[in-house]
């Protein structure tokens, strides 16, 4: 029996197989990018409604950064808002009919993941540099750095396991109830859809501030963050 998780390349780019999940992908970074280029390429201190728009999302984006991670949110205003804007449009992707989200694959899901992963050890090492860093694994003793290395691979797989099941559950329901009771009945499933892509997109975005923020040591783990990454669906 075949794997449902396996996929069948559609053409190859030489040695490497091209799959839907990774086409779905390479149109979103497309149209965001040219979207991104086109909305902001006539900025003006009297701006438009499009311009007024991308500053408040700028701002929210801003505004959770510095509440998440008590710290300046420029540096990693540009890497959150991607990820989180990213997540929420490959989310979304689902809503077109024949196009299954990139995000409802496990790799896609690890890609994503192994960025926030290096992007961690990057901004720690950068704001502490190697030893400050490498001094972290050995709190609040250095009886704990066996969990802590431990722990910076586990999070990791949380955040693939916990968007893929969420994203590709919701896909796999709406498409059963799809496939037997027609096309009416799974609309409030996909406004359900909506609403939990965007919820996903949030969580994820969030916990990347949560690891950024104590690796560069503005921001110890708190026990609430600590307990809200481990109890978020």
């Amino acid at each position: 029996m075949n794997s449902p998780l396996k996929l069948e390349p559609l053409f190859h780019i030489g040695p490497v197989a091209i799959t839907s999940p990774v086409l779905v992908t390479w149109a979103i970074m497309l149209a965001l990018g040219l979207f991104a280029h086109l909305a902001t390429r006539r900025l003006s201190l009297e701006p438009s409604r499009t311009q007024a728009a991308l500053e408040a999302m700028v701002s929210a984006i801003d505004s959770q950064i510095a509440d998440t991670m008590q710290a300046d949110p420029a540096p990693y205003r540009a890497l959150i808002g991607t990820i989180l804007i990213f997540v929420l449009i490959a989310n979304w992707s689902s809503l077109i009919p024949g196009v299954e989200p990139p995000t409802a694959h496990i790799e896609t899901d690890a890609a994503l993941a192994l960025i926030v992963f290096c992007a961690t050890i990057a901004y720690g090492v950068r704001a502490q540099g190697i030893a400050g860093y490498l001094k972290t694994f050995a709190e609040p003793s250095w009886v704990m750095i066996p969990l802590n290395l431990v722990e910076q691979i586990t999070r990791t797989f949380s955040l693939i396991v916990r968007l893929f099941g969420n994203i590709m559950s919701g896909v796999f329901v709406i498409g059963i109830i799809l496939s037997l009771a027609g096309f009416l009945v799974p609309i409030p499933l996909m406004a359900l859809d909506l609403l939990t892509g965007a919820v996903q997109a949030y969580i994820f975005a969030i916990l990347a501030c949560v690891f950024i923020g104590a690796a560069i040591g503005e921001r110890k783990p708190s026990s609430k963050a600590s307990t809200t990454e481990h109890d978020i669906p």
